[in-house]
């Protein structure tokens, strides 16, 4: 283990002002070189709060979409390495109201920051976004597409919680088809682990996008779809739920038929492992999750997956600000 950690701390900072847009764009060794960084993050955090290493930095937060924790922890994130923020939640109050461009808009924050953090309703706009900055830009959510830091963060705390990667087997539940955190998730498991074995839990109607699936079996895994989780918790090592996303139906009477289909209580959770994992990318919208489970120790997603999420973006924002 030493030795592991004086290769990846010797790791050349292939991260350093690149474009963090899509999860394909990160190699094994990248995502390495981020999980190590993450926990030296940890460290500092819990020892002395932070320090100022990217003083002189700032950091814009362009949310198109309204967003709590992503929003929030990036904030901290940036605050805690000693760097200046430029915060937008909804972009209301800027020229966007008034109608001005999404590349006029990237292009004035580009002459502000050292970074922008893009979150946007369509997908692929983070990524539109890189080619008008020439400052590094982050995805922060884009549409039903993808949401590369949530997934690298969810990644993260697996990985420490079962030290390792391989040969686990992950169920997937709720909304597969609108969920971009689930779209990165399968995408970084299955790029990080060996002999996976995922569970795609939904309604017919919210399956795991076909060119999703395909490109996963590409990286070795096996796949099962079904409707029923109470089927696969007894297998499962990671539960991860997902909620129904109202924001991309068009028809709410069809949402509402959908809102509850899966609902995780303290009942099923007895067929559960002991020592599997309870996550949530969060908020629990429509019961997904009981509340009986907040307090349950297999239930990180109150816990260790929002601390792990600040720890990583802080990981993130050092490597790409810093050579």
């Amino acid at each position: 283990m030493l030795n592991k950690l004086k290769m990846l701390n010797s790791m050349k900072n292939n991260l350093y002002k690149k474009d963090i847009v899509t999860v394909e764009s990160l190699s094994r060794d990248d995502i390495e070189l981020i999980f190590d960084k993450t926990g030296e993050m940890g460290k500092l955090v819990n020892k002395n709060g932070g320090d100022d290493r990217l003083k002189g930095k700032i950091l814009a937060a362009l949310f198109y979409e309204p967003s709590t924790r992503t929003f929030s922890s990036f904030l901290a994130a940036m605050q805690r390495l000693g760097g200046g923020i430029i915060p937008f939640n909804g972009m209301k109050n800027t020229s966007v109201e008034k109608g001005e461009s999404f590349k006029h808009t990237v292009q004035v924050f580009s002459r502000y920051a050292d970074c922008l953090v893009i979150r946007h309703p369509e997908a692929e706009m983070p990524a539109q976004g890189a080619k008008y900055a020439d400052i590094p830009v982050i995805n922060a959510g884009d549409g039903i597409n993808e949401h590369p830091t949530q997934a690298l963060f969810d990644t993260y705390t697996i990985r420490n919680h079962f030290n390792g990667l391989d040969r686990l087997t992950v169920t997937l539940v709720g909304d597969l088809k609108n969920g971009r955190t689930v779209h990165s998730l399968s995408q970084i498991l299955a790029k990080m682990g060996t002999n996976l074995k995922f569970n795609f839990v939904s309604p017919v109607v919210l399956k795991m996008p076909q060119e999703l699936k395909k490109k996963i079996n590409t990286m070795g895994t096996n796949i099962k779809e079904t409707e029923s989780l109470s089927d696969v918790i007894p297998q499962s090592d990671v539960i991860y739920m997902t909620r129904v996303q109202k924001e991309r139906f068009a028809d709410l009477a069809e949402y509402e038929k959908l809102k509850s289909y899966y609902q995780l209580d303290r009942k099923m959770m007895e067929k559960a492992k002991q020592n599997s994992l309870v996550m949530h990318p969060l908020p629990i919208a429509a019961g997904e999750i009981n509340n009986d489970l907040d307090n349950d120790p297999r239930s990180v997603y109150l816990n260790k997956q929002l601390s792990n999420g600040l720890y990583l973006r802080m990981a993130l924002l050092d490597l790409i600000l810093r050579k």
